[in-house]
């Protein structure tokens, strides 16, 4: 897929989400310096697919599932569903020891850690309050911190370059009609 789409939006509107979107690109590096720095979550985690992440966050998952990320990978014709030019942008975690690899398809497409980060550990520390409606804040603190909100560097950029000033990877039978 081609970087971030328009739409056909051009002058005030595309100057106003292009600041807004540098505003999102500055925010993160800075607020994840703050006095309120979010934790890393614990070392050695796995990737487990957003069908896992799905089993508590369902609502997220099922408006997940109508965005293009979660077509991602469903968009390559097959010639591309193995080149790692493309792989590394329409699956999650290509490349990493627990990511994406040929055949894996719960890893296909950008799913839930893509942006969050392996959830192997999330999920292992959020076991036993499956039932609970309300965590108290020390149980909450416990599974909040088992996993990045947002991982600490801006991932979208690194596919969506379109809009960085930089040429689409994308080839060319594969990018939008205009």
């Amino acid at each position: 897929m081609a970087g971030l789409a328009c739409g056909g939006l051009t002058g005030k509107v595309v100057r106003r989400v292009c600041a807004l979107f540098a505003a999102l690109v500055l925010a993160g590096p800075l607020a994840a310096r703050g006095a309120d720095a979010e934790p890393a979550p614990p070392e050695g985690q796995t990737y487990i697919g957003a069908k896992r992440c799905a089993s508590c966050h369902f609502e997220a998952f099922m408006s997940w599932k109508k965005t293009g990320h979660a077509k991602a990978f469903e968009v390559l014709t097959p010639k591309y569903q193995k080149d790692e030019k493309c792989l590394k942008c329409h699956t999650t975690a290509f490349g990493q020891p627990t990511g994406y690899k040929d055949g894996v398809m719960v890893l296909a497409g950008v799913t839930c850690e893509t942006c969050h980060g392996p959830g192997s550990k999330h999920e292992e520390v959020s076991q036993p309050f499956t039932t609970v409606k309300n965590l108290p804040p020390a149980q909450e603190r416990l599974v909040r911190d088992s996993i990045w909100r947002n991982l600490p560097r801006n991932v979208c950029i690194e596919c969506h370059v379109v809009q960085g000033h930089k040429k689409s990877e994308t080839p060319p039978e594969l990018q939008p009609k205009e």
